[in-house]
């Protein structure tokens, strides 16, 4: 299969890339490479997947569009053609920008993708406070490009990044993709809803198989530098306190890399499929047809045991019968944050010194992904426990910036 992957000088876009490339599968990866964080650790991630920016050739093709508040495209590798891979002959890299339509365009319309996996975003819940016009260009302008792109050159099979900050103020918990996601607090968490009422839309009209997946609190090796585990990390091994917000009184679904990737592999393989029209009949419809032994499945809908199928009296907000389908991937098992931190502590074999603080604006207090429809589709089972994951982090933390003498 020919994928594209967005994002892949990012964390859980480089992951997915080694993932495919290693079964045999054919990515061409995409990158703007910006400056929201330290660019060492993306160039450093491509490297690992022998895209080499010394081998960088002069295009006509890619051209740079970027807001003006909107972090930077690195200078390195600007205009420049694909890269193949000196490590897997099944792989090339672009840098290029989302928000280009040109761009993109030209791209879908010379390569032919049997499938797209956009992880490009601009990320993180607190710098959307202070950078929002960058979630617009990033977020919204380039994943409706994507999606045109999708429509006009033929691909019919797409997933997405979305995000678990779409549950907003729902104090319901596990968060379940049934739950009404209307109030978001953050412009980042808005801006990943929007993603999700776009691609239904073009899952409806254009018959685009669309699957958003809603991340909870990803960590591991080649982290990003803007999150919990590297800020901690970072300052327990040099001597800094750490910031611990709302006084420790916090909780994350932390999930291992490895079983993300191995959860969005499952849905690139298996494209969204629509509800049957059928089965949407009204309760009172049923009654007629003598559907009296029914078991009730979610609150849209029952299940007739005698036809074996469910019956929906209203179209769930997971699904649809457009080829339409909303996941969370998460670890179903939420982590104090102070456990987190004794967990690291350990693997580091060193305490950390600590500043507790408030709340931060557009932050939740605790994150708890309900991954049920996940593991009941593909088999789903995130196994990597917080103890082994974080031991592998800290190994390769160590490693890469003791080698880089920048601990």
């Amino acid at each position: 299969m020919k994928i594209l992957v967005t994002g892949t000088a990012g964390f859980i876009g480089f992951h997915l890339a080694k993932k495919l490339l290693e079964r045999g599968d054919e990515v061409v990866g995409l990158d703007n490479i910006n400056d929201y964080y330290d660019v060492n650790l993306k160039y450093a991630r491509l490297n690992e997947l022998g895209i080499q920016i010394s081998h960088c050739e002069q295009s006509q093709a890619v051209s740079e569009t970027a807001a003006s508040q909107a972090p930077r495209s690195d200078s390195h590798c600007e205009r420049r053609a694909a890269i193949l891979s000196s490590k897997y002959p099944n792989h090339k890299f672009v840098k290029m920008d989302l928000a280009d339509t040109q761009a993109i365009n030209k791209l879908f319309e010379t390569e032919k993708f049997d499938a797209v996996c956009n992880l490009a975003a601009q990320a993180g819940v607190r710098y959307s406070i202070e950078n929002p016009h960058a979630y617009i260009q990033s977020n919204v302008v380039g994943f409706m490009n994507i999606l045109e792109a999708c429509r006009n050159y033929g691909v019919k099979n797409l997933a997405y990044a979305s995000s678990s900050s779409v549950y907003g103020l729902n104090k319901s918990q596990p968060f379940k993709t049934s739950d009404h996601t209307d109030h978001p607090i953050s412009l980042y968490a808005a801006t990943k809803k929007s993603n999700e009422m776009m691609a239904h839309t073009y899952s409806h009209l254009y018959g685009i198989a669309t699957t958003g997946l809603r991340f909870f609190t990803v960590y591991g090796e080649w982290g990003r530098p803007d999150m919990a585990p590297m800020l901690f990390a970072d300052a327990i091994l040099n001597d800094r306190a750490i910031k611990v917000f709302n006084h420790g009184n916090m909780s994350r679904d932390f999930t291992y890399i490895d079983d993300i990737v191995d959860g969005i592999i499952k849905v690139i393989d298996n494209p969204a499929k629509p509800l049957d029209p059928l089965l949407l009949r009204e309760a009172t419809q049923c009654l007629e047809q003598d559907c009296r032994a029914m078991l009730a499945v979610t609150e849209n809908g029952h299940y007739d045991d005698k036809s074996d199928k469910a019956i929906f009296t209203s179209l769930p907000a997971d699904r649809s019968t457009a080829p339409y389908r909303i996941y969370n991937i998460g670890n179903n098992s939420p982590v104090q944050l102070l456990d987190f931190i004794k967990t690291l502590e350990i693997s580091l074999k060193k305490e950390a010194k600590k500043n507790f603080m408030d709340m931060q604006d557009g932050d939740v207090v605790s994150t708890y992904a309900d991954v049920s429809a996940l593991i009941d589709d593909f088999g789903y089972k995130p196994d990597t426990s917080l103890e082994v994951g974080v031991e592998k982090f800290v190994k390769w933390y160590k490693e890469f910036y003791n080698e880089k003498g920048e601990k």
